[in-house]
């Protein structure tokens, strides 16, 4: 029963990583994907010399199988809160709301204001690059100023250059 158990928190562990390290790779963070991969085969390869040692193989296959299902949920969870990387923020109101950004600018977002022409008449548009850990305070503040504004979120892949990147690795580097 001992080895049904450990099989189970090998696969929270290892299934977390696994989804970590997929998340690394799309951000382009190579040597931590690496590392994490590294130590993700080594509990894989003992996991599975665990499932088909011992006599309960088949319940043993079934708290692998279990636990892989778990570990996904886990992973997201842990990837949600870690929030790696970045959202690309578009807002689009009927007027300009001045206290929006305003607000928004105070609060250290960068906004860039555009006017287009909309169906009925002009419409407001307000583009934020922001870290992905501040998304939910981006979205909270924006419906209690302007609860009716039309938003889209986007994680982008890369960028260069800007106002915001320049500020990024100055404030990276005093950290």
């Amino acid at each position: 029963m001992t080895n049904i158990l450990l099989i189970l928190v090998l696969q929270l562990i290892y299934v977390p990583l696994l989804t970590l390290r997929t998340i690394f790779l799309v951000k382009n963070l190579t040597f931590l994907a690496a590392m994490i991969g590294t130590l993700e085969m080594l509990i894989y390869v003992f996991g599975l010399s665990l499932v088909f040692s011992g006599d309960q193989s088949f319940l043993a296959m079934i708290v692998y199988a279990v636990g892989f299902g778990l570990g996904i949920f886990l992973g997201t969870k842990i990837e949600n809160k870690l929030a790696i990387g970045y959202v690309y923020v578009t807002i689009n109101t009927q007027t300009k709301n001045h206290e929006l950004i305003n607000t928004l600018r105070s609060n250290g977002f960068a906004v860039t204001t555009y006017v287009g022409e909309g169906r009925d008449s002009e419409r407001y548009k307000y583009e934020i690059l922001a870290k992905r850990n501040r998304e939910k305070e981006l979205f909270e503040l924006v419906n209690s100023i302007e609860p009716k504004a039309f938003i889209i979120s986007y994680e982008p892949k890369s960028f260069k250059g800007g106002f915001l990147v320049d500020r990024m690795k100055k404030h990276k580097n005093h950290s």
